[in-house]
């Protein structure tokens, strides 16, 4: 932090990823309320970081405000879920071009390691661990990618979008019919060939959208 920086905002700044990292990864639930007291211990700050934070994340749309019941996690229909994921579609196509770009040798052995484990999980029939595999594979690719805009603009959608992922994510055989649609992601970003990796990354996500609606 620079010596001119308020420390409300960087407190308000910690506290709204905190809160970002929570949604997304399902720990506070579509509909949760967020209590000000709550966070403002949980995080040791003051109410004034806590109610800007609020303020940033319902501008993200995260979060609503309800008159006379404070704020809460943002629930998502599936329509607007699905708008979501053709904006992903998009992006997710872009990131795996740039990663096919940039895909280094070690790069490489660390996306067949995961193509193996996750094929690995699916043999095993084990979906929890075959979905911390799948958001290591996009996580991994977003690195790779390096296109930082790309990357926040993907944070977000998952965020808003994490209660229809998840539940996506634990239907029975969903697994192997996104098993060889992310195999295939990895073998065109591997192969350095950003066109292929764009189609396949799109392929993914069109079927996720398909899934979805079904």
């Amino acid at each position: 932090m620079s010596s001119t920086e308020d420390p409300r905002r960087v407190d308000a700044g910690s506290v709204a990823d905190a809160i970002r990292e929570r949604i997304a990864t399902g720990a506070y639930a579509p509909g949760q309320r967020l209590v000000e007291a709550d966070l403002i211990e949980e995080h040791g700050v003051g109410r004034g970081a806590v109610r800007t934070a609020l303020i940033q994340l319902e501008q993200a749309g995260l979060v609503e405000r309800v008159a006379n019941r404070g704020a809460r996690v943002r629930m998502i229909e599936i329509d607007e879920a699905v708008r979501l994921m053709e904006v992903r579609m998009v992006v997710e196509g872009l990131c795996a071009a740039k990663a096919a770009e940039n895909a280094t040798p070690a790069d490489i052995r660390e996306l067949r390691a995961i193509a193996s484990a996750m094929t690995q999980a699916v043999g095993a029939g084990e979906p929890t661990v075959y979905s911390n595999l799948n958001a290591q594979l996009h996580d991994t690719v977003r690195r790779i990618a390096d296109q930082h805009v790309a990357t926040e603009v993907l944070l977000g959608l998952q965020a808003r979008n994490v209660r229809h992922q998840f539940r996506l994510a634990m239907r029975p055989g969903r697994p192997q019919v996104s098993l060889p649609e992310h195999l295939a992601l990895i073998d065109e970003i591997c192969a350095k060939d950003p066109g292929a990796a764009d189609r396949a990354a799109r392929r993914h996500v069109a079927s996720v959208i398909e899934a979805m609606r079904a």
